[in-house]
Parts: C-alpha cells; structure tokens; sequence
C-alpha cells in the first residue's frame, strides 16, 4: 500500500503549538526520553512550534492546562503506550499521534493480541498464560524447550528471557512477575528476525536483525554496537510483499492506525510468526522505523512530520 501525497510545509502551517511527551514512569523511560528530544529536535529543525514535556504520572492536569494543539505521544511503555492516555487526551479534545485507546490496549497485552491473531488465522507462537497456579512440567510439556518467558505488558524485551533448560524456569518466571503480575511462556522461533514498520498504510523496508547475543535483548536495542541492522533485508521482493500485506493484517487485527512497528520471526522452513506490535515504536538512533524510513527514502524531519499530520484526521 502507498501513503497518500504528503505536503511537509502544510503540517507545518497547521500543526499549531505540539507538546511532545516523553519519559514516563515505565521501565521504557530512559528509551522514551531519547525518542522524545529526537522528535521535539525534528519538529523544531521543520519549523514547527514545540515543547518537550517529561510526562509521568499525575501531570495529566498540568499537560491539559497548557492546551496544545496537538500532542506527538512518545511515550513507550505503559502510561503512554496502553491506551490511557489516548483516552484521557480524547476526552479533552487534544488531537494525539498515533493508534486510538483499542489499538494501543490490545498491542500492549501480548496475551490478548495473540489471541486475536490467532483469532484471525494470523501466525504467532503457541503460547500460555503462567500463573500462580501453574505447574512448570506442564508448562515445558505445552510449550516445549527452549522458550521464551516475558511480561505481558513491557516493551523493548524488558523482563524478557530464553529458557533452555527446565530448572532455569522458576527464574525467567520470577524475572518477568518483576515487570508484570502477567506472564506468558511462548514457543521459542529459531530463525531470522524481521521487522516491519507501517505509517499511514505505507510498509516501509523490512530490516532484519542479527545480534551476535542470545536474542535481540534492550542491550542489542539500545546499547550494543554488535547488532546488524540489514536493509535490504535480503528476502525476494515477492516474499517481502507478502511478508508486508500479512503484517498490514496484523497491525488492522489489532485495531490499530496511522504508525507503528510489527515484529516478526522466519522459522527454518520460511514460515511467519508474528511476535507483537509495537503503536509508539521507538525514535531514537538505534530505531527501527527511522531507519526503515531512511531506506524508504524518507529523512528523519519527513518521517516525523508524516506522523505529526495524521492527527489531523483524529475526531475529538
């Protein structure tokens, strides 16, 4: 699909005043206040009026009487990336950036979006709920070795490990109930590691990833100078398009809009299996979707400014 003609100098002209959000209170703050000075830096450089707010829990009154224009949401995580806050800015009538309250509540909560996937016949990892009440044999029997434990509700792989063996389960589980009362144990996909970033229904170049570490962890995200971020991405373009139209369907399954990021695994026989998606990807200097808009043909200013013009089309 291709993204409709775009007019930098209008988005400029109507954005008004634009608050950017970000840290937060999240695990993904230090990440989020990166993405923020980055977009808050590009608005600026275009032209447009814009104020950075470091945002955390109990500003919401703070944000709302200042009324900006619009806000440009890169908050990551939960508080910013869960739906509340879109919900909060609907009912004050402040355009936002990205997905609406639905998309960002289910992309959020791994367990209800692969249960919608799987819903949709869209592929992704078996996967079960692990609780108080469950019993780690079973739990290995089901899923299988290795596997990966992670919070339901974090991003950037916080919380998140490779089980091998079953006596290392207890720990990944007590690891991930530090980031989330949710946990879920998920098939383990040994392939390459793909992702795909969508803004305003353009699929932008698939990146694939290669990290020389155990899986693609925060270190390889943000700190790492060892991982591989190859664009092209090395598939044929037949199965890069169709690889893109399965990742439209599971970025739509989820209810969500204008941008965001669809993480994806290729196991050994060429099969997808979709892993999440993320509604407010990650802008800083180690990013995917900057970087896949790069190759796209799209500067960093462009990219920002496109996401910026979509909450033009938000009613509130």
């Amino acid at each position: 699909m291709s993204a409709r003609e775009f007019d930098a100098a209008s988005v400029v002209a109507r954005a008004g005043r634009v608050i950017v959000l970000m840290g937060g209170d999240s695990a993904e703050r230090e990440v989020s206040l990166r993405s923020g000075a980055a977009v808050t830096a590009a608005l600026a450089r275009a032209g447009v009026s814009v104020e950075a707010m470091d945002f955390r829990a109990g500003d919401l009154p703070e944000l709302l009487a200042r009324r900006p224009d619009r806000v440009f949401i890169a908050l990551h995580g939960r508080g910013g990336e869960d739906g509340l806050l879109q919900g909060a800015l609907g009912l004050a009538g402040i355009p936002f950036t990205g997905s609406d309250v639905l998309g960002c509540a289910l992309a959020m909560d791994k367990i209800r979006s692969k249960q919608i996937w799987q819903s949709v016949g869209i592929p992704t990892p078996n996967f079960m709920v692990v609780d108080e009440h469950s019993n780690l044999a079973e739990i290995v029997a089901r899923i299988g070795l290795p596997m990966a434990v992670k919070p339901a509700h974090e991003g950037s792989s916080m919380g998140v490990s490779k089980v091998e063996q079953a006596s290392d389960l207890p720990a990944a589980i007590a690891l991930a109930r530090q980031f989330d009362s949710a946990v879920l144990a998920e098939s383990w996909v040994s392939g390459g590691e793909y992702t795909l970033s969508i803004v305003d229904g353009q699929t932008l170049p698939l990146i694939k990833l290669e990290t020389p570490r155990q899986f693609y962890d925060y270190e390889s995200k943000y700190l790492a100078n060892t991982t591989k971020y190859i664009c092209p991405c090395g598939l044929s373009a037949e199965l890069e398009a169709g690889l893109a139209e399965q990742g439209l369907r599971a970025f739509s399954a989820l209810g969500a809009s204008a941008w965001g990021r669809v993480d994806f695994m290729l196991d050994a026989n060429g099969q997808p299996h979709f892993i999440e998606l993320n509604t407010v990807p990650g802008m800083t200097d180690h990013s995917l979707v900057p970087m896949a808009a790069s190759a796209f043909g799209w500067r960093f200013e462009e990219l920002v400014l496109r996401i910026l013009g979509l909450s033009f089309e938000r009613a509130v």
